[in-house]
């Protein structure tokens, strides 16, 4: 099925991102939107940049202390590059992006920049635990912008939680109808604002706490979105307060499982490796259990990290 029109702003259930074609014809030239019938619900996994931590970061495991894991006593070249991944959802009540990765200011001419990145962070201690970059045009907004989709296109931006690589990137969607994170997470960034979270990274945005409304998942907090049980936030403690895994679920019980710094990596569920950053390593351990009981469930088509560097950019189709 095929729908033609000279201007059709709104995204339509069962289409595909619209695209703009040249059509060539004896009596006009112009542009026309295309969209073309698709599966119920898309699901593109876009790349955000790198950031670089010390490997115990992410693989600390349950003995890991803070000082191990912030990389003071492991040498730089010890470090390693991972992926900022962010992801857009393409589901019949509208555009949700799940995370915002970095913003353009960390890496302005989309190389390793320390001073401008001690500034978009807002702190020196910050930049010494992490380090980010962001190729040409691979911003969130700049990838947004390739496939057609302003800010102001978005329904929903699903934060999981507000660690820099998640929410620093926040101003470059603020036009979104709706930005939401779990409260927990919004009272964590308040008592651990001196270290670890900066407001001036949602400075200006309109930042909602969702309200739990179901009992998935560990901790038996979740919050469905649309109320039909597509699009679930569960909170997965531990790694921060107000950490969500994001479960999307198709009409036929299909789903993928984006579990953001749940772990960080497929081993992490596999070989249950905690991160070495975690604020209750109990229920860190709690959550990534569940992690793995979803992952291995048949009825997952994909479980998701953050920053798994065996993950690339693709789409999913549900």
């Amino acid at each position: 099925m095929i729908i033609l029109g000279q201007r059709l702003t709104a995204f339509l259930f069962n289409y595909s991102i619209a695209q703009r074609i040249l059509v060539n014809h004896e009596h006009y030239r112009t542009h026309i939107i295309v969209y073309v019938e698709q599966p119920f619900m898309k699901i593109h996994v876009l790349h955000t940049g790198q950031v670089r931590v010390s490997p115990y970061l992410p693989f600390g495991g349950d003995n890991c202390n803070i000082l191990k894991a912030s990389g003071i006593t492991t040498p730089k070249k010890d470090w390693i590059w991972l992926p900022v991944s962010v992801y857009l959802i393409e589901h019949k009540n509208g555009l949700i992006l799940v995370d915002t990765g970095w913003h353009r200011d960390m890496s302005p001419k989309g190389v390793y920049d320390k001073k401008a990145q001690i500034k978009s962070l807002g702190s020196r201690i910050l930049y010494n635990v992490n380090q980010g970059l962001i190729p040409p045009r691979k911003a969130v907004n700049e990838q947004l912008e390739e496939l057609g989709i302003k800010s102001s296109d978005l329904d929903y931006v699903l934060l999981t939680h507000l660690d820099c690589d998640h929410a620093n990137g926040l101003r470059a969607v603020k036009d979104a109808k709706h930005i939401l994170c779990a409260g927990e997470e919004l009272e964590c960034a308040r008592k651990h604002s001196f270290i670890r979270y900066k407001k001036q990274w949602w400075q200006g945005v309109n930042l909602q706490s969702i309200k739990w409304n179901g009992t998935e998942g560990p901790v038996h907090k979740s919050f469905d979105l649309f109320d039909d049980g597509s699009v679930i936030m569960v909170n997965i403690p531990g790694h921060s307060d107000g950490l969500c895994a994001v479960k999307i679920v198709n009409g036929k019980g299909k789903y993928v499982l984006l579990f953001s710094d749940g772990g960080y990596a497929t081993k992490s569920w596999k070989e249950m490796i905690t991160s070495g950053i975690s604020l209750d390593k109990n229920m860190q351990r709690n959550s990534l259990n569940w992690i793995r009981e979803q992952s291995m469930n048949s009825d997952c088509i994909e479980s998701l990290a953050t920053h798994d560097s065996e993950i690339k950019p693709h789409i999913i189709t549900l």
